[in-house]
This record gives C-alpha cells, structure tokens and sequence, in this order.
C-alpha cells in the first residue's frame, strides 16, 4: 500500500531546494506543453536491467533529445498528473527542429521508466495515449536481476529483511495488490512497486499483457547479458530500430550499477529451480533461448 507516513512527513517539513526547482521546471512544461513533442520511444524496463545504461547512450546521440528526468512514471504512478504534465517532460518540437537542421538527421525523443513492464495498467494507457510508440525491453537473468533489486531497495531503505526472509515475505507482501491497482485507477501500491522480487522476474506474463494491448512489431526486445557483452552491435539494433543512424562509441560506461557480497549457492539454486518454468514459457514466446541456468 502507499507509504502514508512518508507522506506525511514530506507534508510537515521543507522542501529541499532540489524539491523545489523540480516543481517549477515540471510547472513551467505543462503550461508549455502544446509546444512539446510526445516521445516517439519508451524503454519499459525492466528494472534492474540496465535500461539506465540505455537510455544514456540513447540520449548521447546527437539527433535524440533528453526527457527532463530519465524515469518519468508517468503510465504508472504519475498517470493522475494528465497529459499536459506528461508533455512538459519532453523538449519543444522547435528543439527537435533545431536539432534536425543541425544534425540532418531526424531528432526523436523518449523515456525509460522500468516500472511500466511490471505495473498492470501501463500497457493499456500507453496503447491509449502513445499509439505509434516503439518501445524496448530489456530482459535480464531473473535471479540477477532479483538479486540487483533486492539490494537496490535496501540501498534506498524500503527492505530491512535478508534476501531470503524478503523472498518469502513477497506472496503475503503482493497478496491482492495487483488487483487493487486494477480496480482503482488511482491506488499506489508501495510492495508492488518495491518489494516484487521474483514476480519482476516472471517476464512472460508481463510480456503477454503488453502484447495484448499494442502490435509485437511495435517491441524490441533485449537480453541484457548480450547487450554488455556487444554493446556496439546491440546499440545500433537499437538505432536503427528507432530510424536513427549507427553512432559508433569507444567507450560503454555502466551506469547505475551497486556491489554486494554474492548469494550463498543454496538459495541461488533454489531461484533458479523456481524460474526455470517461467523462463521455458518466455522462450518459447520469443522463440529464443536466453540461457539462464546456474552457473558455479
């Protein structure tokens, strides 16, 4: 459920000065939203992944203008913002023009909110709003990108359990929370945003129902191993996927990255047995096998 008390606290003290000027920037593109281009990109997730790395090299290419945060949540948490909001996150398209004529390449622009993959009523409000969007997904061995999240939220204080307890706590923590989400547009759900550790990782369901609601074509999907490992092939897949031009890099920077101590065996072994079935469905939807299996 929401985070009531954070709230609360947030309401009694100041602003910070960061708080602040985010305001007046968001103020400032909603009242000039009708100049705004809509994304022409989202990168959906999933999180923990390495959509930031992504959207970072996305954003260094010269014909792509930046949204004014990398993560938006606008088809998750901020839905209820509107539209106008949604826009003013964008550059002006007299920017995008600005930016064609000097590069003499078509300017684009987008986001990367990994929420969405996961968040059941993302699919449906992109479809809604965002008909002709590419979208890219980026897909990680589930037991990593567990294992990622897990210390991610415990580095930001929402998780004070061990891996272990947080991973038999989650059915109880999840219980009938996707469902309220469904149910009230407006419900905010603290566990299902930060304490979904294995269900993140059942990425065939989450790619069934954003199949359902917008065209397969409409998807690239990246296995985040590969990508690393060949980042300059898999960043031009990218571009061209969006009708840029290769941008050939020398250097791939990790962003967004965190060291912990590793996973005792017994438990990696037990995730990967609980994924296996998962991970068989996915590959067969995406007719590929992605290889995740323990490795010692």
């Amino acid at each position: 459920m929401t985070n009531l008390a954070d709230f609360a606290l947030r309401a009694r003290f100041p602003r910070s000065m960061k708080e602040v000027v985010k305001a007046g920037v968001e103020r400032y593109g909603a009242a000039t939203s009708h100049s705004r281009s809509m994304p022409e990109y989202v990168i959906v997730g999933g999180q923990r992944c390495g959509t930031t790395s992504l959207y970072q090299y996305l954003v260094e290419h010269p014909a792509v203008g930046a949204a004014t945060t990398k993560e938006v949540h606008f088809f998750d948490v901020n839905y209820g913002r509107g539209i106008d909001w949604y826009r003013g996150q964008f550059p002006t398209s007299a920017y995008l023009r600005a930016v064609s004529r000097r590069t003499g390449m078509r300017a684009t622009t987008g986001e990367a909110s990994p929420y969405y993959l996961f968040h059941p009523r993302a699919p449906y409000r992109v479809a809604d709003m965002l008909p002709d969007a590419k979208l890219i997904v980026m897909l990680r061995d589930p037991v990593s990108r567990m294992i990622s999240h897990y210390h991610h939220e415990v580095a930001f204080g929402h998780e004070d359990q061990s891996l272990r307890r947080a991973v038999e706590l989650e059915a109880d923590r999840l219980a009938g929370e996707e469902a309220r989400i469904l149910r009230d547009p407006t419900y905010q759900s603290y566990a299902h945003q930060h304490h979904s550790y294995f269900a993140r990782g059942i990425y065939v369901d989450q790619l069934e129902r954003w199949f359902s609601a917008l065209p397969r074509e409409r998807f690239l999907i990246l296995e985040s191993r590969r990508f690393f490992q060949n980042p300059t092939d898999e960043l031009d897949r990218v571009l061209g996927f969006l009708g840029l031009p290769p941008q050939r890099r020398t250097e791939f920077e990790a962003h967004n990255t965190r060291a912990y101590a590793p996973v005792e065996k017994g438990l990696r072994a037990e995730l990967y047995d609980r994924f296996a079935p998962h991970n068989e469905r996915l590959y067969t939807l995406l007719g590929e096998d992605y290889g995740w299996k323990m490795t010692v």
